[in-house]
């Protein structure tokens, strides 16, 4: 027997640690390279080259723009409510990050002996010979995510300026708007699936080679919720609450240096929060084509699906322009709303008939 901890092995507290940082690792390399990447799909649709000077072809540009912000002076408005404005872009990145804890990326791999999941927050019962996890990673992930817009709102109030509080309150009210159209979007995923638990959703999705996805059974499900999702973290079409022509840069416009930066990092964390969790509900996690037989591979699958996401949300936003803000509520209040009670109505009477 091993040292024992709490009743759990020694093993368990390393590769718990593991798993947070090659997580946060994983979310800060791609949330810095998602800009130049970014920079450079949109700069090749608009017929631009994109960065270019930075070393090979751009590569280092994200390394120089956090530089370049490190050492930008730090200005903090004379009437500004200090302690909230310091606060706002610390509430706003760390739900970006702690939403990644629940969300499966791989399966089971075994490791001196004992046998590890590939999600942060769970564990391999031996004697059940199963993972056990949070049982309501959905509603945790909702939770965390509905919590990032306080910064943006503090941020909005704390300033002591028109434009940013403009921007915050848009912000809350887009929220709003779009989190219930989310939260019932989904409703039809757990009536297919009959649990909350990420890991059970992405398990009943195994079949087939790992094809069996929810977005074939519920693809008006999957394409709402991705809309809505762009909607809360205000990407384009969406950005209302930063709109440069009409609000400066919205919220974060008396922000600079590393505080600028870190509300820049929470957009870009949550699109990758986004996107791994549209993966895990819709899109099989990371199951694919021998992912259970190579449990090496299902990091590779997951990876793969969540960056061809965020090559969507580039690429809607370098097609589409910005809704005006009466088209922003008219889509989410009298379009997206019905149709997701009409789905889960749907859902509900065929399953009804099927079972």
């Amino acid at each position: 027997m091993g040292i024992e901890i709490l009743g759990l092995p020694m093993m368990y507290y390393i590769a718990m640690v593991a798993k947070v940082l090659v997580a946060f690792v994983f979310v800060l390399l791609t949330v810095a390279y998602a800009t130049y990447a970014e920079r450079k799909i949109i700069g090749h649709m608009q017929v631009r080259l994109g960065p270019m000077r930075t070393g090979w072809h751009g590569l280092l540009q994200p390394i120089a723009d956090g530089v370049k912000l490190f050492f930008k002076e730090e200005i903090i408005p004379s009437q500004a409510s200090t302690f909230a404005y310091l606060l706002a872009p610390l509430v706003a990145l760390i739900p970006a990050f702690i939403t990644f804890a629940v969300i499966p990326f791989g399966g089971v791999i075994e490791v001196a002996g004992y046998k590890i999941p590939l999600q942060i927050a769970s564990y391999f019962d031996t004697a059940a010979g199963r993972v056990f996890d949070i049982n309501v990673g959905v509603l945790y992930i909702l939770a965390m995510s509905s919590l990032g817009v306080y910064g943006i709102v503090l941020a909005g109030w704390a300033s002591n300026s028109k434009y940013s509080l403009l921007g915050g309150l848009r912000a809350s009210a887009q929220m709003i708007s779009y989190e219930l159209s989310a939260g019932l979007a989904i409703v039809s995923v757990f009536m297919l699936s009959g649990t909350l638990s990420l890991n059970e959703i992405v398990a009943q999705q195994s079949a087939y080679n790992g094809f069996n996805w929810f977005a074939f059974k519920q693809p008006l499900a999957a394409i709402m919720f991705f809309i809505c999702s762009l909607a809360e973290i205000n990407r384009t079409p969406f950005d209302l609450p930063e709109a440069e022509t009409e609000l400066v840069s919205g919220f974060c416009t008396e922000y600079s240096s590393m505080k600028y930066a870190m509300f820049f990092m929470a957009e870009y964390a949550n699109m990758v929060t986004v996107c791994a969790l549209t993966t895990t509900l819709f899109l099989g996690g990371w199951n694919g084509p021998m992912a259970i037989a190579i449990p090496l591979l299902g990091p590779v699958y997951f990876v793969a699906k969540v960056y061809f996401l965020m090559f969507v949300c580039m690429w809607i936003r370098a097609t589409l322009p910005r809704y005006r803000y009466d088209q922003l509520m008219h889509l989410g209040w009298k379009v997206l709303l019905p149709l997701s009670l009409l789905n889960i109505v749907a859902t509900g009477i065929i399953g009804y008939f099927i079972n």
